[in-house]
């Protein structure tokens, strides 16, 4: 009875294997890398463009302020020696002040920087999300994927869908 059972099995198996392989032959499978997007499509570029005219005033500003702390910071070691208790102790209060608060203007340069990068890059995703949508359709594509460990070249349709945006990008303008 065993042996019926376990034939029976390897039959069950074998025709499953064959179904799905008649299945896989007619299955199209896609890849986007979305890394590539927002590197080389137009629309990303453009992004980043915005985020350095919005954000280098500031970064200036905060470069100076940079700058002009490790000046102070320089300054006072190189004279410490020669001042009074008090007005080494007065320098070096005022020092601390000073990197607190560079410190605390960085840190919120960095977080308005990172939410507005977020805010463009998802914007750019959502563009590239319809146009993958729509390259999928027009090529019958069943799964379109955006992260994988490997992918073989022949699956990748990242360039399809980087000329669509430039084309989409272009014709916007």
């Amino acid at each position: 009875m065993k042996y019926l059972s376990r034939q029976c099995l390897m039959i069950l198996f074998g025709v499953l294997a064959l179904g799905a392989q008649v299945h896989a032959d007619d299955f199209r499978v896609g890849f986007v890398n979305t890394d590539r997007i927002f590197r080389e499509a137009n629309t990303a570029k453009a992004a980043q463009a915005k985020l350095e005219q919005e954000f280098s005033k500031r970064e200036k500003e905060l470069n100076d302020l940079g700058n002009a702390l490790k000046a102070a910071s320089d300054k006072f070691e190189r004279e410490a020696p020669t001042l009074s208790e008090s007005q080494r102790s007065q320098r070096q209060k005022q020092l601390v002040d000073q990197d607190r608060d560079f410190q605390r203007k960085r840190r919120e340069f960095q977080e308005d920087l990172n939410s507005r990068k977020n805010e463009e890059l998802q914007q750019v995703l959502e563009r590239a999300n319809k146009v993958v949508k729509q390259v999928a359709e027009a090529e019958k594509y069943d799964v379109v994927l955006q992260e994988a460990v490997y992918i073989n070249p022949k699956h990748d349709i990242t360039d399809k869908v980087i000329k669509a945006l430039n084309a989409i990008s272009a014709n916007s303008k």
